[in-house]
């Protein structure tokens, strides 16, 4: 199987010390951790040394990494790469909703901070979410805040269940709104009312994601614009995630160019410092 190779370009953007990846996944090796055989795709590799190496060209020194459907409800590949990553690196499992009280403990132990449910109809039926704010108690008790990924439209019918979390809740990928509507789509406009309510936060991750067919000369321009209004409404709740290895995608971005766009987003470095070192401090608490 071919692995996922490690950018060697570095950003024109330096990021300020202990700056935090918030969303990357790590796929196998698939004889070590074997792939969930549910699984919607099939990636190429991408192994937590080449997550490591990446993240030293990018200039990125902590991380969160995020279980996939890929490895299912297996999170040792997540496991492992946070033992391997020297404290710089925590996680957010998949976790059933019926899973026993002393595995979120050994979970939270080990360094996870989340647990995350999917309503993408492309990963498959995901849980209701009555019974996922249900569990939201048990996730209080260990310290662990609950990751939600969701089709842009769901906003409408998820809100009014996530207000009424026990937890803080994490929106994935800017609530995966098609950047291509605009500002003042009913889905954005629903997203940013959402993010009013006290607990919540918003990944500025996926610009390439929500505006992925932008002409090459403008590529991701509209998803900067989203980005650009989550931070100037939500700035003390937004962090930023590359989303590496950029799964089941219409292409895979330079990373380096993610990076960069930060500028863009936050163009001031006090501003960078608090997305990229304060929140993710504050929302995943690195030792």
């Amino acid at each position: 199987m071919r692995t996922y190779q490690a950018q060697p370009v570095a950003p024109r953007l330096r990021l300020p010390p202990g700056a935090c990846d918030a969303h990357v996944h790590v796929f196998g090796p698939p004889e070590l951790y074997p792939y969930n055989p549910s699984r919607q795709i099939t990636p190429v590799a991408a192994p937590r040394d080449t997550l490591f190496a990446l993240h030293r060209t990018l200039g990125i020194e902590r991380c969160v990494i995020v279980q996939s459907m890929v490895h299912g409800l297996d999170n040792r590949v997540v496991e492992d790469a946070i033992a391997a990553g020297g404290g710089r690196y925590l996680g957010v499992a998949l976790v059933p909703l019926d899973v026993p009280d002393a595995e979120l403990a050994r979970l939270a132990q080990l360094g996870m901070r989340g647990v995350r449910f999917n309503f993408m109809r492309h990963l498959g039926a995901g849980a209701d979410v009555r019974d996922v704010i249900a569990m939201t108690p048990r996730l209080a008790a260990h310290g662990l805040h609950l990751q939600v990924h969701f089709e842009s439209e769901l906003v409408h019918e998820l809100s009014p269940w996530l207000v009424q979390s026990k937890v803080p809740v994490v929106i994935d990928h800017m609530g995966r709104v098609d950047a291509r509507l605009g500002e003042h789509h009913v889905d954005f406009q629903a997203l940013m009312r959402l993010l009013n309510a006290p607990g919540f936060w918003v990944k500025l991750s996926g610009i390439d994601r929500i505006d992925a067919h932008a002409e090459p000369q403008q590529r991701y321009s509209k998803g900067v614009l989203l980005a650009q209004q989550l931070w100037r409404h939500h700035a003390d709740r937004c962090v930023w995630g590359s989303d590496w290895p950029h799964p089941n995608h219409t292409h895979i971005p330079d990373d380096a160019a993610l990076v960069d766009a930060i500028a863009q987003i936050v163009p001031d470095e006090s501003g960078r410092q608090a997305l990229l070192v304060d929140n993710p401090q504050r929302l995943y608490r690195f030792v």
